[in-house]
């Protein structure tokens, strides 16, 4: 294996051991369910919104290492963003997980997330991946 492959790996098993970003948010504004059947996963997100700007957000719920890293990796890039600026991420997240070319600015853009940029490999595990992405891009969108 690699460094940046291994390096990768570290980031995912941190996020997925010790997430700072699970627990409820009390204030919340809002929160979206998000359930993977396929694999289990099932976790809930937690919304503070300041306007038009995600000024808070966290994350409750169980599943498996990617969906548990991936989601707590989402949030440490999403909060302070608005909901334009998180959409836009989203889709790049997605285009990623696609492989569609990313350019070094895209790339730079999605900091951390960039460890999921091989998911593809591990087929079963692409939507653990995404579910965050998706059940916050659909509140979002409402």
């Amino acid at each position: 294996m690699n460094d940046l492959s291994e390096f990768y790996t570290d980031i995912i098993m941190e996020h997925s051991a010790n997430s700072h970003n699970r627990h409820e948010l009390f204030d919340e504004t809002c929160s979206a369910h998000g359930h993977n059947p396929n694999c289990g996963d099932d976790i809930t997100l937690h919304i503070l919104y300041d306007g038009d700007k995600i000024k808070d957000l966290s994350f409750t719920g169980s599943g498996c290492a990617i969906s548990q890293s991936s989601t707590s990796i989402m949030i440490d890039l999403l909060k302070g963003k608005s909901k334009a600026e998180a959409n836009a991420l989203i889709d790049l997240f997605v285009d990623m997980i696609d492989r569609k070319p990313l350019s070094n600015e895209q790339q730079k853009m999605l900091k951390e997330a960039m460890a999921f940029q091989n998911i593809q490999n591990m087929p079963a595990r692409v939507k653990c991946a995404l579910l965050a992405w998706k059940t916050l891009k659909q509140k979002i969108d409402e």
